[in-house]
């Protein structure tokens, strides 16, 4: 681990002196591809100068040791070199976590798609609450939600919401909450109190790229129709919904949220993109996809990831375990708790699977 570290060292100087020469800077391309790498490379870099700043600590704690007599200053050496040794043993397991390769989706934005499962109208309430917590967390983030396509149901919620999300590494946050949640409280249509359950199914996707999917426009079917509303009544007269069909996969997608025709073939590509890009990805990582579709499953109760329960205030993700008793500050986008203890979780998974392979 140590060599690999010098190198990404003597790498990260390298960027240092390249990002002030003059053929660098009066380039903008290269200056951005310069600077880009430099940042990549940086916190492992910062950590690793750390580390031996600790190790160096450590062999003067025991130089002291060896040599110092004075009974006050040995004492004083030898819990300095603890706490030096605590300390190196801890940098030691985040360098081994800066070293995991990373996620090359990790900096992308993503496509949010969340719909009613189990539960009737009370699931696209629930449905409708959920998008709202994602989009406060977001604005939170200070990342941009763009809504793309919506089905509310007659009950005020949502059937359905897909939606892009803008911002600083969102695909990195956000995705481990592809799955089931479930949802147990009394619903306001419930007259004799009784706890209902019902469920949403949420998918986050990576937002591809054109340099990710290229799409041949022979191998796509679009219509056109009118916007619909509740019930599926008309709420336009115009065709500027659309619905693109790509024909290789029989993937279909349809946005209706613009009045514009064009806006809404646009945003309807950049969801059609995306999902191929995930069909692409499935089919590199096979063992990957199967967990995807365990995760998301049908919608059905029993297949949850996460339970939000209201009587109790508590909310459980049953992957790892992770229950906070403060449901309300949780639905209202404060998701920070969750997501770091998502993320370490998995992160020390990847950990022990590296150390098993290298054994």
């Amino acid at each position: 681990m140590l060599e690999r570290l010098d190198q990404i060292e003597a790498r990260y100087e390298e960027l240092t002196q390249a990002l002030a020469s003059p053929e660098i800077v009066t380039d903008s391309a290269k200056y951005q591809k310069t600077a880009k790498a430099h940042s990549e490379i940086a916190p492992v870099v910062e950590k690793y100068r750390e580390y031996k700043d600790l190790t160096r600590g450590i062999v003067e704690s025991k130089v002291v040791l060896a040599e110092e007599k004075d009974p006050d200053m040995r004492a004083y050496a030898q819990e300095e070199l603890d706490q030096l040794q605590s300390r190196v043993s801890a940098i030691e397991e985040e360098l081994k976590a800066l070293l995991l390769p990373k996620d090359p989706n990790d900096e992308k934005n993503i496509i949010l798609e969340i719909r009613a499962g189990t539960g009737g109208d009370e699931a696209t309430l629930f449905a409708a609450e959920i998008f709202r917590m994602y989009t406060r967390y977001a604005e939170m983030q200070r990342w941009k939600v763009e809504v793309l396509s919506t089905s509310e149901s007659s009950a005020g919620g949502l059937k359905e919401v897909i939606a892009i999300i803008e911002g600083k590494r969102v695909y990195s946050q956000l995705k481990y909450e592809s799955g089931v949640h479930r949802v147990q409280r009394v619903p306001a249509t419930e007259q004799q109190g009784r706890i209902h359950t019902s469920a949403v199914t949420v998918a986050v996707l990576p937002e591809a790229e054109d340099v990710d999917i290229k799409i041949e426009a022979k191998d796509l079917r679009i219509d056109t129709f009118c916007s619909s509303g509740p019930g599926g009544q008309s709420v336009n007269t115009t065709y500027s919904a659309v619905r693109i069909t790509h024909l290789p996969t029989n993937t279909v997608v349809s946005c209706q949220d613009e009045k514009s025709q064009i806006k809404n073939r646009e945003k309807g590509m950049r969801v059609l993109r995306s999902r191929l890009y995930e069909i692409q990805m499935e089919k590199q990582q096979q063992a990957l996809a199967k967990e995807r579709k365990a995760m998301v499953g049908s919608g059905d109760r029993s297949e949850k990831i996460r339970t939000y329960n209201f009587p109790q205030n508590r909310l459980t993700d049953h992957r790892i375990g992770f229950t906070v008793h403060q449901l309300e500050s949780v639905m209202d986008g404060k998701l920070q708790p969750l997501v770091d203890a998502l993320i370490t979780h998995y992160q020390a998974e990847k950990l022990k699977q590296e150390s098993a392979s290298v054994a």
